[in-house]
């Protein structure tokens, strides 16, 4: 089990981790990213008729009548007391009815913001309610509500405000755009973003920088994100928007995040070169980038860089410097750096630890790695179970397969928080000791914990029960494994189909061997043939069939001919036919006893008469006329199909004959 399930792909950002961690479709899970944040773009702005600005500090209701000639300071009075009564009333119905009716959408739009600040998300919602109701909304209204209803991680309720806008005019103003987007970006729902944003423009939206910003963003968080990135840059040069530091440093980001070291530096250069001064968080993704393939020597340059522009080396930049010198081997330098982290007090996580640990233990230095983890424990560093997982992992790895069951009873004993990484270093070490129980004890707490299964998880019960040759318990682990959109691995269904082959679960096998060939994947092709035997020896000749209709081309000649005989000898005679133009338009030629066989089962069947017709009207045509034996064995059963119509059929197949 790979440990990089904990640190990430080498590119994430240095992180301290949560106690839970999205799974991935592949081997490795993804830490909690830890960068410093990008610099916050201020929102677009908008006009004081009716939509007022977006960003910058709320109006103060006792400066509002600062500029207001005399005879209007009366009525502004009046707003500013009916502000503070709906603000600070607990009866927030009553205050509305009471003071909304003088106050205008910008008077009211102080009020939303200032609940949305204060996370009153009933007050806000109750607000934005009331203002539609009686028409006291404007873009800014939209804008503000959408964005806070966002930040209450309620992307649906945002997506169904903005669909409820009627007028066209704000439904494309970017504003609302933007803080729409914002919702579903921030909840992890880019493609849905993508989708809307297209939708958007379709209906008039004229996207500006602010609104790249937001959907870059998405990109270092999905899968293909830095082509999905690119197609985003290609718009933003198209309509000639200019490249600020926000952007170049989300570019740098996703590059970093999508292993694209070279692209990162690209665009770091190309931003200083512009005139634009990198900050922190430019450097620190860069350094992401340089950790991808341990490019230490560039790393180092970079952080002299950082030194000479007079940016400080926080623990942010110090760590992602350590992970660089890892991934690049350099053991001693990673050792001294994390001396220094400690020395610094920025070493107090288990964080700085789990990175050399895991660098040590991918190297085969078991025995170093452990060292700083006992080293790490007598120092009591915070732990949230990542060192254990790495270590229970490495043990595994290197067979010492008591030490790792050791170290899962310790952080049982210890720590009553779990997460599917932990678990699943549990979970690995149980099953290479052949503990059933304790691995029915780890599944029953990922359970009770409500923690959901990853690929790790599913790959690691398939090949125990393997092991343990319950085969059809690993048949019905993969089924929900399938359920649950994980990616099939070959090696593994191969090794269970061939089991699940030789124990008489034929229909299993065949069902394994459907899923991994539907889930968007190439195959071996030699697949194809060992599943047809398979079939073959459960009696399955339907499915065989529909196999080698759809495959003939990787089978072999000898498979083929297999397969046919035995169709003819017991597969469903209503199929004969089929099977047969199946097997002539694969290029294969059809022996004559193949037809033999067939034309003996249909006189077996006389009730199957226009089967066999129609099989003696095709074969001429085909240039397969019967042989001597066939053609008797037809004549002595004529009267059964009537004579004429065989008399008249066979003296076709006799001219054809006679051309070959």
């Amino acid at each position: 089990m790979e440990v990089s399930f904990v640190l990430g792909n080498g590119f994430q950002p240095v992180s301290c981790l949560s106690t839970t961690r999205p799974a991935k479709n592949s081997k490795h899970i993804p830490a909690t990213t830890f960068a410093t944040p990008p610099p916050q773009r201020v929102a677009t702005r908008v006009p004081p008729n009716g939509t007022e600005k977006r960003s910058g500090a709320p109006i103060n209701p006792t400066n509002a009548t600062r500029n207001l000639p005399k005879n209007l300071s009366a009525s502004s009075k009046a707003r500013e007391s009916a502000i503070a009564d709906i603000q600070d009333s607990t009866e927030l119905a009553s205050a509305i009815s009471r003071s909304g009716e003088v106050l205008k959408a910008q008077d009211l739009n102080i009020v939303l913001r200032h609940f949305g600040k204060l996370n009153r998300w009933k007050d806000l919602s109750q607000l934005f309610n009331w203002m539609r109701q009686h028409g006291k909304t404007n873009i800014a209204s939209y804008s503000s509500y959408i964005k806070f209803v966002g930040r209450d991680s309620n992307a649906t309720k945002a997506v169904e405000i903005y669909n409820s806008i009627k007028d066209d005019s704000t439904k494309t103003n970017v504003s609302v755009c933007n803080s729409t987007l914002y919702c579903l970006i921030k909840s992890g729902k880019f493609e849905s973003g993508l989708k809307l944003f297209n939708q958007m423009k379709q209906a008039g939206l004229v996207p500006d920088i602010v609104t790249y910003s937001t959907l870059l963003s998405g990109c270092t968080k999905v899968k293909g994100g830095y082509i999905k990135a690119m197609e985003l840059v290609q718009e933003i040069k198209c309509r000639k928007l200019q490249m600020d530091t926000v952007i170049y440093g989300t570019l740098i980001s996703v590059c970093a995040s999508n292993n694209q070291r070279e692209e990162a530096e690209k665009y770091f250069n190309e931003m200083k070169s512009e005139g634009h001064s990198p900050n922190v968080f430019h450097y620190s993704s860069l350094l992401n980038a340089y950790a991808i393939d341990g490019s230490y020597k560039k790393a180092d340059a970079l952080i002299e860089e950082m030194r000479s522009a007079g940016i400080e080396l926080n623990k942010i930049i110090l760590t992602t410097q350590l992970k660089v010198y890892v991934k690049g081997g350099l053991f001693d330098k990673s050792r001294e750096l994390l001396d220094q982290l400690q020395a610094l007090g920025y070493a107090e996580d288990e964080m700085p630890y789990c990175l050399l640990m895991d660098g040590l233990a991918k190297s085969g230095k078991v025995p170093e790695a452990k060292s700083l983890f006992d080293e790490m424990r007598q120092k009591k560093v915070k732990n949230d179970g990542f060192s254990y997982s790495i270590m229970i992992s490495a043990l595994c790895r290197s067979g010492l397969i008591e030490e790792a069951k050791q170290l899962a009873c310790e952080f049982e004993t210890k720590y009553d928080k779990y997460d599917v990484v932990i678990l699943n270093s549990m979970l690995c070490a149980y099953c290479r000791s052949g503990e059933m129980e304790n691995v029915m004890k780890t599944m029953k707490k990922m359970d009770e914990s409500a923690i959901s299964p990853d690929w790790n998880t599913f790959h690691i019960l398939i090949k125990y029960f393997c092991k343990e040759k319950l085969y059809l318990l690993a048949y019905r682990t993969m089924v929900d494994m399938h359920k649950k959109g994980h990616q099939l691995e070959e090696d593994l269904c191969v090794f269970l189909i061939h089991h699940l082959g030789k124990t008489g679960a034929h229909a299993e096998a065949f069902s394994v061997y459907s899923m991994l060939k539907y889930s968007k994947r190439t195959i071996n092709k030699t697949l194809h043939e060992k599943i047809l035997h398979t079939l073959l020896a459960g009696g399955l000749f339907k499915d065989a069939y529909v196999l080698v209709k759809d495959n003939a081309k990787y089978i072999s000649e000898s498979a083929i001919r297999k397969f046919t005989t035995t169709f003819m000898r017991k597969g469903n005679i209503n199929l004969i036919n089929d099977v047969i133009k199946s097997i002539h338009s694969s290029s294969y030629k059809i022996d004559q006893d193949i037809f033999h066989m067939a034309i003996s089962r249909y006189i077996e069947q006389p009730e199957k008469k226009e089967l066999l017709l129609h099989l003696l009207q095709w074969m001429p045509g085909q240039g397969y006329p019967v042989d001597s034996s066939t053609r008797n064995l037809i004549l002595e059963n004529a009267e059964l199909f009537g004579r004429n119509s065989i008399t008249e059929i066979l003296s076709k197949h006799y001219a054809v004959s006679k051309r070959y």
